[in-house]
């Protein structure tokens, strides 16, 4: 087993103590625990500041998922409606000037 490079510490943030230990086969890194009054809130990677520390302590609420309903379908014709066709729509036609000649080939279809 080797040394870690970097050694544990602690210390504090305002109202919150922080300790620091080195992560498992990392040269580097060190996981930063965040504990208020005792009481573990959390933990990150990168060093808390006091405003990561109140985050933790009281995260803001998150909004309830909306279930996905299969009955939204926008766009869906009514029941009497006539039924689309699959081909697009003509394309506008205009008028060929004077004395120009389509080539063989290139008619419509």
């Amino acid at each position: 087993m080797t040394i870690p490079a970097v050694a544990a510490r602690r210390f504090s943030v305002g109202k919150y103590d922080v300790v620091a230990t080195p992560i498992v086969r990392s040269a580097h890194m060190l996981r930063y625990t965040v504990f208020l009054q005792g009481k573990r809130i959390g933990a990150m990677v990168s060093m808390p500041n006091e405003s990561d520390c109140r985050f933790l302590e009281a995260p803001p609420p998150v909004p309830d998922l909306v279930p996905w309903k299969p009955i939204y379908r926008p766009g869906r014709p009514r029941k009497d409606a006539a039924p689309r066709s699959n081909e697009p729509p003509p394309a506008p036609r205009e008028e060929l000037p004077h004395g120009l000649v389509v080539p063989p080939g290139m008619e419509e279809r």
